[in-house]
């Protein structure tokens, strides 16, 4: 599970742009074969008197932090290639003259998440495919 938590200052972004965003951020994990569902996005305004950068106030800011929880990166170069594409969703949005941001991710394992009360099916199974075409969680049964 992919949880992005945008925090933002105000007008920073419209209510189009959040919208595209979260699709673009999406379609990332689809892409990999992650169920569509998976995907959080979540935009949190901050007013510039509650956001500082390097103990200054931030009047036009954005810091984003991702959490990856369905996959994890096995890595430097994985990890790397990761950042650089996740780094490129950001890019068309949030390149602008005078705006600072900036993004990380956290990875948690796998074993510490469920999803509508379940355990996830295990990466690339059958279920986990059944999960991506139906965008939505549906009992399984575990490979033994």
């Amino acid at each position: 599970m992919p949880l992005w938590t945008i925090y933002h200052t105000p007008n920073v972004f419209s209510d189009k742009e959040k919208s595209e965003l979260a699709k673009s951020i999406t379609e990332v994990y689809v892409a990999v074969g992650l169920p569509r569902f998976y995907v959080v996005t979540v935009f949190k305004e901050i007013e510039p008197v509650d956001l500082y950068v390097g103990g200054e106030q931030a009047d036009t800011a954005v810091r984003v932090v991702v959490d990856h929880i369905a996959r994890t990166q096995p890595d430097t170069a994985a990890r790397e290639r990761v950042t650089r594409r996740l780094g490129n969703v950001l890019r068309p949005y949030l390149d602008r003259p005078g705006l600072h941001w900036e993004f990380h991710v956290d990875e948690t394992s796998e074993e510490l998440w469920m999803i509508n009360g379940q355990v996830p099916p295990p990466m690339h199974s059958d279920a986990e495919r059944e999960w991506a075409r139906t965008n939505r969680s549906s009992p399984y049964t575990a490979a033994v």
